[in-house]
């Protein structure tokens, strides 16, 4: 197979003055999917006929000298609860294996207009409730760095896909850490931003109040192209003002001025030893990048009552007729939401929007926050499938340090800092103020540029 640039920032230089084909381009990343993705299960639909149709276009426009951006007839996927018109979302459950959805998700529209080319869509854990991907009506995802071992979730395919060259990046989901998780366990970059950066419209929900849409990258810069496409240039904060996008590929230089907080109560208690150390060294890294370190104490909140009734109100249309159709598990964790009452829920969303509102003074004293993305490596399928009561305390371990920025909103990304001994990646996360997201990115691309971790690819990928 040709070979190409690793990053989009490199490869649309080529697109633009026409020295790579995005048809030669998109039929590689097709062979590769062909090739690979049997032993990985990253992809549920490949949607081929779509993406040479892009491709075509997208080299019409070039040869035109209509380039409309550094996506243009750049090959990336979707997580599979994100709709497509005229193709079959089903966030990787029965109930919704022929749903095929009218018309496209606002993101999907984004990403159309930058001229983008849609792969197809990505296995997830089964509508997005859980951090293993294992639990999938299309069976589980394979982690590529060790097959034997999970890829995260829920958007678990995305992350894979990423990791394994099955395309130059994703769009994700998270809602407890669905995006830096699996991002985490694979070795790329995951972006949560702020809640309401990016539209969730037509986007299948798990928790209306926590969902946020984000992209799944090998670097920071190509985060930082995709965010500029799919951000909602309408989003609007808390008081109502329009959030105007900043230029994040910009923005990403001049990190000495920053000042980082370590919360290290709750986010570093009983890690992995090895995660533990390589986050040790990456903070020393970052030292030398900043104007300060210093460690912060912060209050944790993880929503979970929140999530869990939000989930039962989107599902419970579908329980009556087709809940033989859901994974037993996945049931069980939506009917657990059944038991909380109106009233209950009314205070879970004012102590929501308290919450955000009170995690911004920590903004006072810091610009940022830098803690271990997950608390531990990636553990084998076998395991968790041998044993099924370790599944969800497990998975409540793997999404302990990514989903309290959920409930915050704030814009959180994960950066590979380091390798266990036996070759699995391991994740940093960096957090910033609601909307910062290009402060984020700015020190996540300073330590990214001071490493070599972001290089290294797993081996399946020289297959």
């Amino acid at each position: 197979m040709t070979t190409f640039p690793s990053s989009i920032l490199e490869l649309a230089e080529l697109l633009r003055t026409k020295a790579v084909s995005p048809v030669e381009l998109t039929r590689n990343y097709l062979e590769r999917i062909e090739k690979l993705n049997p032993a990985l299960n990253a992809f549920i639909t490949v949607t081929s006929d779509l993406a040479f149709a892009q491709a075509r276009e997208a080299e019409t426009e070039i040869l035109l000298g209509q380039w409309r951006g550094p996506l243009h007839g750049i090959p990336i996927g979707l997580k599979d609860l994100i709709d497509t018109a005229g193709i079959r979302t089903t966030a990787a459950s029965a109930v919704f294996k022929n749903r095929i959805p009218g018309k496209d998700a606002d993101v999907v529209c984004r990403l159309k207009a930058a001229g983008a080319v849609l792969l197809g869509k990505q296995n997830l854990h089964e509508f997005a409730y859980g951090g293993s991907s294992l639990i999938s009506y299309f069976g589980e995802v394979h982690n590529p760095w060790n097959l034997a071992h999970i890829a995260g979730g829920s958007s678990g395919g995305s992350a894979a896909a990423v990791a394994a060259a099955l395309g130059y990046g994703a769009i994700g989901t998270d809602t407890a850490g669905s995006i830096r998780e699996p991002a985490a366990q694979c070795g790329v970059v995951g972006l949560k931003p702020t809640y309401g950066r990016v539209s969730t419209r037509g986007v299948i929900p798990l928790s209306v109040s926590l969902d946020h849409v984000g992209p799944i990258a090998r670097t920071v810069g190509d985060a930082a192209v995709i965010l500029q496409v799919i951000a909602e240039p309408a989003a609007k904060n808390s008081a109502g003002s329009v959030v105007h996008i900043p230029n994040y590929l910009a923005d990403l230089v001049h990190s000495e001025q920053l000042r980082v907080g370590v919360p290290r109560s709750y986010f570093f208690d009983d890690l992995d030893p090895e995660v533990a150390a390589a986050v040790e060294s990456a903070l020393n890294v970052i030292k030398s990048l900043v104007r300060e370190v210093r460690e912060i104490t912060l209050s944790v909140d993880t929503g979970r009552e929140l999530q869990s009734y939000e989930a039962y109100l989107y599902h419970a249309e579908f329980l009556g007729d087709y809940s033989d159709l859901y994974q037993p598990e996945t049931l069980r964790r939506i009917l657990a939401g059944r038991s909380t009452e109106w009233s209950g829920y009314t205070r879970a969303v004012l102590k929501l929007r308290e919450s955000r509102r009170q995690i911004a003074s920590v903004f006072q004293d810091v610009d940022l926050l830098v803690t271990p993305a997950v608390p531990i490596p990636a553990p084998t399928i076998a395991e968790l499938q041998q044993s099924p009561e370790l599944l969800r305390p497990r998975e409540l371990i793997l999404l302990r340090n990514t989903h309290p920025f959920n409930v915050w909103g704030l814009p959180a990304v994960s950066i590979p800092c380091g390798f266990t001994r036996g070759g699995l990646p391991i994740g940093l996360q960096i957090s910033g103020p609601h909307w910062g997201e290009a402060l984020v990115l700015r020190l996540a691309h300073a330590y990214e540029q001071a490493t070599d971790w972001h290089k290294r690819r797993p081996g399946i990928v020289e297959t």
